[in-house]
């Protein structure tokens, strides 16, 4: 593999402490800048990030802190609503977090006062691995477990459906616009669609190997989902197998994340378990044989893609780092 294919990050943004997740905000909230949410050990910081690449008179990255959370626990995973705006008056952030405390905590705030309304959510019994917003509306939130479960939550805090999973819940994600559709990925290797409705699995996906550690289902075209299994990344498309299409192995220890790009369906990232001293982010391609960039970073967690630029941000000890794909 060509050495030129490694490359520090493109730029980097400063923190006051080790950043556990980042997630950039997959919605439009108005704002010509993008929303961007990231947990340390005790805080969540929910800022605006502007690039070069989207205003020549930015110099590298511009982030401007909105508002910072007293979270007083390590945050494990960040979703953003899509009733987030910033142009109304006053604007609304509304995002959900997931905690050591295995606590679901959905924070809404509209930057008055450094003051938020914060509602418990609490059912889970073991650590809560990954949760998501309901994409259209905004008034439902999934979220998966240790527990072997997947719940369903309102905004008031109660639980409205739970799956029994076979395995910890590792990844959820909703369709794109029909809310009735929910994708579950488990840690031995199956990943479920769901029907809401009907409350019953409508179609299922072997990875044929263990442990899946994270899945994705990319948005702009969801017949294609991925996920990293051991130190391999695998895809599907759903129309024609419920076995992978392609597999690949991605990362010499186990792979940790797996995020599909918002910019290109054939674009997406995978990332190697944190607490290695360097860990490796890696863009692959679809119709690349090896990874288009590699991208080393000092102990990484947490991985997102902006809703439009194919850049995408880890998370690191008091910093965050962003690498843009030449494409």
């Amino acid at each position: 593999m060509p050495d030129e294919t490694v490359r520090s990050a493109t730029y980097t943004v400063p923190s006051e402490d080790y950043v556990h997740v980042v997630e950039f905000s997959p919605f439009d909230c108005g704002s010509p800048a993008s929303l961007l949410a990231y947990g340390g050990n005790q805080y969540v910081v929910v800022g605006t990030c502007r690039f070069k690449e989207e205003d020549t008179e930015v110099e590298g990255v511009e982030f401007i802190s909105l508002q910072v959370f007293k979270h007083g626990v390590r945050v494990d995973a960040i979703a953003w609503s899509p009733e987030t705006r910033l142009d109304k008056l006053p604007p609304v952030i509304r995002l959900c977090t997931t905690a050591a405390d295995k606590k679901i905590r959905l924070w809404t705030s509209n930057l008055q006062n450094n003051s938020c309304d914060v509602k418990l959510m609490e059912g889970h019994t073991s650590y809560i691995n990954h949760v998501v917003f309901e994409p259209v509306e905004g008034k439902q939130i999934a979220s998966v477990s240790d527990d072997h479960t997947c719940r369903v939550w309102d905004l008031d805090g109660h639980e409205t459906t739970s799956f029994r999973l076979r395995s910890p819940g590792v990844s959820v994600c909703w369709h794109p616009e029909d809310i009735c559709k929910l994708m579950v990925a488990e840690k031995k290797g199956t990943i479920r669609f769901y029907d809401l409705v009907t409350q019953h699995a409508i179609l299922s996906l072997d990875s044929g190997q263990m442990p899946l550690m994270s899945a994705d289902w990319c948005l702009t075209n969801t017949i294609k989902v991925g996920a990293v299994v051991a130190n391999d990344w695998v895809i599907w498309d759903i129309t024609r197998s419920s076995y992978p299409l392609e597999k690949r192995p991605a990362h010499v220890g186990k792979a940790r994340h797996f995020r599909w790009s918002r910019a290109n369906e054939n674009l997406f990232a995978t990332t190697g378990y944190p607490g290695k001293i360097n860990s490796q982010l890696l863009v692959h391609h679809l119709g690349h044989p090896q990874p288009v960039m590699i991208g080393s970073a000092s102990v990484g967690a947490g991985l997102s893609w902006h809703k439009t630029l194919p850049l995408c941000v880890v998370g690191g000890d008091r910093k965050l780092f962003f690498w843009m794909t030449e494409m």
